[in-house]
Parts: C-alpha cells; sequence; structure tokens
C-alpha cells in the first residue's frame, strides 16, 4: 500500500492532470448549468424556483407543503461543506455530533438518535438517502460528498414515505446522472494544515442508447491536535471515493442505472484533549486529581485549545462504505414505476483511547464491525389533473456482526481499586484483564405505503398517506474474561484477586429477539391564499420501532442480567405542524416560516454507566419527550449581482418526564442511596448519590435554543486571463447557542454558544472556470464540537475541539 502522504500527492496530482486536460473546445461551448442534467434537480436561475423530490416526485420546493432546507452543488463546494457533519453550519436545525465515524449522531430539532455511544440495536430518527438508497446507519454515511447535485434536508417525520426510521426526519441526496452529452468536473483545492482536495466527474455516451458517469474524490489534511506521546497529529482526514453509473436507455419509457461506490476513510482518529474537572461524590482520593497525583500524572495543557493530547493507546477510524445498486424508471401512461434494488457494505475498523488520559488505564478498546444491507423498493408515481399518488412497497433486511475487545493496562488497578485495599498498589491484578465480546444483529423490515393528494379546488389541497410497519430484530451477546494471564474468568470465582477484577469485566450472554407491527399515518391540509403564497397545516402519527440492547444487559443486585432489559418499547409520535410557504418581489425574494410540536411517548435513551471496562450504556425508554419551536427561512436575489440568506430556528426541546434517567456527573461515584435515604448534594465528595436521577422538565442533550446560518454574495464583471466573468466575494456564517453534551443536563459539560464566519473571494468564467481563495472559521473562534464525561466518575472532562481557522485555494472547471 502506497504511504499516505504519496497517495495524496497522487490524487492531487489526477485532479490537476484533468484540470489541465480539459478539451478546450468543450470549455468554449458549454457553461457551469450542462454539469448538471435536465432529469437532476437543480435551481432555476431565472425564477429562484428549487425542484425537489421530497414526495418521491419532482415538484418545486415552493409548492409542497413541507419543511425543507434545499442545500445545491455550488453552495456546497464554495462552503466546503463536503460531508454530512457540516451541513449543520448551512441548515440551523440539523445537528451533528461524533467522536468517531461510528459514533455519529444526525438529529433534526433536537430529535433522531440518543445521545452518546451508538448501539445497532435501535433505529436512526433521520433517514439518510443517496438516489433513492437507504443509508440503515448514520456512521455508513461518513463519506464525503460524491458528485452530488442537490441534497434535501426534509424536517418533521417523514414516516408514510420514507419509513419508520425518519420520526425526524430526513436527509435525501441526489447526485448528477448519466448524460448523452460529454461533460464533466474537475476541481482541486489546498490548503493550510496541509490540506488537498481533488474531485473530478466526467459523463457521456457510450451508445446511442447507453451512458455512463464517473465520479473520483480524494481528501487529505494534517490532524488538528498534537499527540505529545506519539508525536503524531491526530484528528485528520485521509478520505478515497469512487462512484460509477451506467444507465441504459432500454426504450423511450424505460431507464435503467447500475450505481457502484467505495469510501474509504483511514484517519489518524479519534481523539480528544483534557478541558477540566468537577467534583463528584466519590470519595476524594479517588477523584481525578488525587489518582493523577498519586501516578506522577498531569496532562500535557490544562488548556484544551492548546490542542495538545497525550493518548498513549493506538488511534484508529477506518472506515470502508460501499454498494451498488440498480435503479429501473419506467413511464408507465400518467405515472411511472420505479424499482430500486440495493446492496450496501460497512467495515469498520476503530482504535481508542477511551480513559482520555497518557496513562495505560484501558490499554485497548475496539470494536470492529462489519455490516452487509440488503433493501427492495416498489413504488408507483401517478400525477392527475385533481389527483396525485404513490404506492409502494419496501423490504429491508441486514447483519451487523461485531467482534469487541477491551483490556485494561498497567494504570488501572490504582486508578479502578479503592485506595486502601492493597490490591490498587499491584499493577499485575488488573494488567491485560482483557474483555472479548462477540455479537450480532439480524433485522428484518417489511412495508406498505402509499400516500394521495387530492385537489379539492385550485386553492385547497388534502393529502393523507400511510404506512403499515413489520420488523422482526435478534440479536446476540457474549463477553469473555480473562486475566493477564490467560485464565478464563467464570464469574464465580470468590478470591479477593478474582472479584477486583470481575468488578471491572462480567462474564455475560445474552440473546434478545422480538417482533412489532406499527402503523404509521399522516394528513396535510394545503391552502394557495394567493399566487406564490402557500398556508399548510399538518398531523402526523409516527413510530420508531422496537429497539433491543445489543450491547450486552444491566445487572440486578447479584450481578446478573436483567432479561426484561433485552427490548426496549416502540417510540410513539405525534407531530403538529403549520407553515407558511410564499415568494414576492416577482419572486425575487422567498419567505419560508414554519412553526411545530412534537411529542415522544417511551423515547429511546441511552442509559450511560460511568465505571471502567463494563456496561457503557444501554437503551431504555424516557416516558415522555418534546421538542417544539418556530424556524424561519429568507432568501433574496434583487439582482443577478447579489443574493442573501438567513435561515434561524428556536428549538424548545426537553424530557417532559424521565424520573430514573442517568445521573450527571455531579451525583454519581457515591454510595447508592438505599430506600428512603437523602442523596448528598451534587459535588459531595464521599457522598450518597442517586441510583437514577428525576431529569423531567430539563433540556435535551445537543440542542441549542437559537441556531442560525446566514450569508451573501455579490458580483461584478470582470475579465480575468483574458476570460470574460465575475468577480465575486461571499460571506456565510453560523451560529449557536449553548447546549448540553450529556445525556442528564451537567454543569460540567455544558458547551457555551459559538459563531462561526466563513468568506470566499473568487473569478468565475463564462466558460466554466471557477478560481476562489477561502478561510474558514474566520475569526479562530474556540469552540467544542463536544465533550465527555470520563469514565470512573472521577471528575475528568475530555473534549473535542472545533476546527481552527483554516484557509486555502480551490480551482474548478466546468466542461
Amino acid at each position: 500500500m502506497y504511504p499516505k502522504t504519496f497517495r495524496s500527492t497522487l490524487l492531487l496530482g489526477a485532479g490537476l492532470t484533468a484540470l489541465l486536460t480539459a478539451p478546450a473546445s468543450a470549455q468554449d461551448e458549454t457553461t457551469s448549468e450542462t454539469l448538471t442534467p435536465a432529469t437532476t434537480p437543480r435551481l432555476e436561475q431565472a425564477s429562484n424556483d428549487i425542484i425537489v423530490t421530497a414526495r418521491r416526485r419532482s415538484e418545486s420546493a415552493q409548492d409542497i407543503p413541507l419543511a425543507v432546507s434545499v442545500i445545491d452543488a455550488k453552495q456546497l463546494d464554495e462552503t466546503g461543506a463536503f460531508n454530512v457533519g457540516r451541513l449543520q453550519q448551512l441548515a440551523p436545525t440539523l445537528q451533528f455530533y461524533s467522536s468517531n465515524p461510528r459514533n455519529t449522531a444526525v438529529n433534526i430539532r433536537g430529535l433522531g438518535v440518543p445521545f452518546g455511544l451508538t448501539s445497532d440495536g435501535f433505529e436512526q430518527g433521520v433517514g439518510i438517502y443517496v438516489d433513492d438508497v437507504y443509508y440503515s446507519r448514520v456512521a455508513s454515511a461518513t463519506f464525503d460528498f460524491l458528485d452530488v447535485a442537490q441534497i434535501e434536508v426534509l424536517r418533521g417525520p417523514q414516516g408514510t414515505l420514507y419509513g419508520k426510521n425518519t420520526t425526524a426526519g430526513a436527509i435525501n441526496i441526489t447526485t448528477n446522472q448519466p448524460s448523452f452529452d460529454f461533460e464533466g468536473k474537475a476541481e482541486i483545492s489546498l490548503g493550510n494544515f496541509a490540506f488537498r482536495q481533488a474531485r473530478l466527474a466526467i459523463s457521456g455516451p457510450l451508445t446511442e442508447r447507453v451512458a455512463a458517469r464517473v465520479a473520483f474524490s480524494g481528501t487529505s489534511r494534517a490532524g488538528t491536535i498534537r499527540n505529545v506521546t506519539t508525536g503524531e497529529d491526530i484528528q485528520s482526514l485521509d478520505n478515497l471515493g469512487l462512484r460509477a453509473q451506467v444507465l441504459w436507455e432500454a426504450a423511450d419509457n424505460l431507464k435503467i442505472t447500475l450505481v457502484g461506490d467505495y469510501n474509504k476513510q483511514d484517519a489518524n482518529c479519534c481523539g480528544s484533549v483534557f478541558v477540566h474537572t468537577g467534583t463528584t461524590q466519590r470519595p476524594l482520593n479517588r477523584q481525578f486529581a488525587a489518582l493523577a497525583a498519586a501516578q506522577n500524572y498531569a496532562p500535557p495543557s490544562t488548556n484544551p485549545f492548546d490542542r495538545l493530547s497525550d493518548l498513549d493507546s493506538q488511534l484508529n477510524a477506518g472506515n470502508v462504505i460501499a454498494g451498488a445498486s440498480l435503479r429501473a424508471v419506467w413511464d408507465i401512461g400518467p405515472g411511472t414505476f420505479t424499482s430500486v434494488t440495493a446492496w450496501r457494505y460497512w467495515d469498520w475498523k476503530p482504535e481508542n483511547d477511551r480513559d482520555f488520559t497518557g496513562l495505560s488505564i484501558v490499554a485497548l478498546s475496539q470494536n470492529p464491525s462489519q455490516q452487509d444491507q440488503y433493501t427492495q423498493e416498489f413504488r408507483y408515481a401517478y400525477s392527475g389533473t385533481a389527483i396525485d399518488f404513490v404506492i409502494g412497497a419496501f423490504a429491508f433486511d441486514q447483519r451487523i456482526d461485531t467482534q469487541g475487545t477491551e483490556a485494561q493496562g498497567r494504570a488501572a488497578s490504582r486508578w479502578n481499586i479503592a485506595p486502601n485495599n492493597p490490591l490498587s498498589l499491584d499493577p499485575s491484578v488488573l494488567d491485560g484483564l482483557t474483555a472479548r465480546n462477540t455479537q450480532f444483529l439480524e433485522s428484518t423490515s417489511l412495508a406498505l405505503f402509499g400516500q394521495l393528494s387530492w385537489k379539492v379546488t385550485d386553492a385547497f389541497t388534502i393529502q393523507p398517506g400511510a404506512r403499515v410497519n413489520y420488523d422482526k430484530k435478534k440479536g446476540f451477546y457474549q463477553r469473555r474474561v480473562f486475566t493477564g494471564a490467560g485464565v478464563e474468568l467464570l464469574g464465580t470465582e470468590t478470591d479477593a484477586r478474582s472479584r477486583a477484577q470481575l468488578a471491572v469485566f462480567q462474564p455475560q450472554v445474552s440473546a434478545p429477539e422480538d417482533t412489532d407491527w406499527n402503523v404509521t399515518y399522516d394528513l396535510t391540509l394545503s391552502y394557495a391564499l394567493a399566487p406564490d403564497v402557500l398556508a399548510y397545516g399538518a398531523y402526523a402519527r409516527s413510530f420508531k420501532t422496537i429497539g433491543i440492547n445489543q450491547n450486552g444487559l444491566p445487572t440486578d443486585a447479584n450481578g446478573q442480567p436483567i432479561a426484561a432489559a433485552g427490548t426496549i418499547r416502540p417510540e410513539t409520535v405525534d407531530h403538529f405542524e403549520i407553515g407558511l410557504k410564499s415568494q414576492f418581489w416577482d419572486r425575487r425574494a422567498t419567505l419560508n416560516v414554519a412553526a411545530f410540536r412534537t411529542d415522544i411517548r417511551d423515547y429511546q435513551a441511552t442509559v450511560i454507566n460511568g465505571e471502567f471496562g463494563v456496561l457503557r450504556g444501554f437503551l431504555a425508554n424516557a416516558e415522555k419527550v418534546r421538542s417544539q419551536g418556530v424556524e424561519v427561512d429568507f432568501s433574496v436575489r434583487p439582482s443577478e449581482r447579489f443574493t442573501a440568506y438567513v435561515s434561524g430556528a428556536y428549538t424548545d426541546a426537553q424530557y417532559v418526564r424521565f424520573v430514573d434517567a442517568p445521573c450527571p456527573p455531579e451525583l454519581s461515584g457515591g454510595t447508592t442511596a438505599a430506600p428512603g435515604q437523602t442523596p448528598s448534594a451534587p459535588g459531595t465528595p464521599g457522598g450518597i448519590s442517586p441510583a437514577n436521577c428525576d431529569i423531567s422538565g430539563q433540556r435535551l442533550p445537543g440542542v441549542s435554543e437559537w441556531a442560525f446560518s446566514f450569508g451573501a454574495e455579490g458580483n461584478l464583471p470582470a475579465t480575468f486571463l483574458g476570460k470574460p466573468g465575475r468577480v465575486y466575494l461571499g460571506y456565510d456564517g453560523s451560529y449557536r447557542s449553548d447546549f448540553s453534551s450529556n445525556p442528564s443536563p451537567s454543569a460540567f459539560t455544558n458547551v457555551n454558544g459559538y459563531h462561526l464566519s466563513n468568506f470566499r473571494l473568487g473569478f468565475r468564467a463564462d466558460d466554466g472556470l471557477n478560481l476562489f481563495a477561502w478561510v474558514r472559521n474566520a475569526f479562530d473562534a474556540n469552540y467544542f464540537e463536544q465533550l465527555f464525561v470520563g469514565p470512573g466518575s472521577t471528575g475528568l472532562i475530555a473534549g473535542l475541539p472545533g476546527d481552527p481557522r483554516t484557509w486555502g485555494a480551490t480551482a474548478s472547471i466546468t466542461f
């Protein structure tokens, strides 16, 4: 295998070669708009009309009674939003959190995925679709965007058309399709932190009936955090993507497209930095300061924005995402029949440092996984004078296998065993203690769905929809425990040394399984108050299906797994929304407003266990959760010389009732309160901790009350390099107010609000050439993407700083 630096240089060279060798005649005769085929949704510049496929058919975004944010290829390219994680700067109601590709959450309006460590046993609440293909895990969609034409962020439940996995919304990604005219685009970017990105897309005919499109993307960047232990920079990028499509026009009314893609990530990732400590209810001699002093340990810096880490375990975020699909579109009279057959594969090879320090406490933590997913969807869309409808069927089958290894290091005894126990002074007690975990998940889902639009009058439309879902889930989990000498512990040992080891890792076997039926339905009423003014109101009853505890079960007082915790109840979602969509000033200005309320019963939450080695998290039901708020989207284009936009969201998302939630770190680590015993005040060393906490009325994690995206671009006619075109200056900004970074809100893990500013200055030639310089996080704002509670209730808080100021330049040519 080539070294990473050589491979990155090779990718950059490929993009540069394509840029320099693009046919001059093609450059002279085409414009930037020719990249997008007529069959691909795109922005019609003359009318500000955006075509979307949010309802599984092509429509104007302003004509559909649905809150949707649309981000086109130009905005993605020029703002550097080349993956899902960067979309949240452009869509304020989208939240993205990732400590590594697997532990990634994408939420909309504060809902979607429980905050914390990912479990395969539950569904995500924000569905991700690429050209109609469903990506069942957020982690399997963490690739760089490749030859994307448009991204639609659908806000609110989309269960009728998109399935049980969309209780909070959906992200609908459309790529550029093969064309029968030769066309393409080549792009290269260079920046600080050794940033290099090369992208290439070429499309054209193979025969009179067959066309093909090939796209390539390569991204590399040095890390933004310095690991003083290894001398390496971590949080790097090293991504490779390939996508090939072949379109066969088998008949005038039948198109068949075969698609294959391969994406590989090989980053030196993922790490953290020391942020601060807080006082928990553990005895003082078992809190971070005392434990660190006992081993002469100090973090490399107490200022997290020095971006210094000292993690001593190997880090890796190896990720391979691949798949193939076959899509057939058959026009039958007034309607269109579509079949989408797809296979997706995901291979995850992680290595982590779960103690967040330079001490060898957790020496090894890795849970490699392999996923195979098969989907089949049939649907028929009919368009008539008074009635439109979509009906269809969907089938899903998935298998995930995971092989976990967790091992303790030489510092573990001092850290995990109470200081008054002589075993705490013997490193060999826990050094090499290893848990080997084997697990699998088999998941099957079937559905029938339909949605009807009845145009009662030219102005008034009634749109009902329904979906019937069947789900079956079957899991297996086994944990075997071995001492450093290789002796297996069965959990029945009674000697002091074995009991100290079993307090860290307990053997366990569980095999949860369950089935579930549910019905999703919605009703939307819309009324055209005037030309280009649409009012709508919607109600949706949606579900997130059963979950199973795939990573092991909590135990009772005798250390036995609680079998009843093997499965969790489905979520029941009631959603209400009203909205107004309008265009005015000869459609130069667009103003959309939506107000919503979503109530969820039996919310599927993650319960975190703060101890080393033992079960780190499992799923449970919170009684009720609510998210409500208001969203405003405004854009204006008074002339071809200037555009501006602002999007804002107020989101009030909270636990309405969750009386047995995990406690925040300031209430953890002490002696568990007996019945009738009053817990100590938060942060009382050696105090009494509640067995669980009532967090009813508190905010959901990861949700900012206020979030905004805003920007503008102006241009003037100019000639550069002998080419006529426009010089332009653009700005994009985003703001988020503070949010909680722990499932149970804690003063220790509150992330302060922050504002980011991005600028670009460039020249767009009329023949498709685009040259621009850019700077992102221009004012070098210090902010955290996420904070982490260190294990062991020691009060350690680690964090992941957001990217510092980055700058660079991009050259692209559309031909």
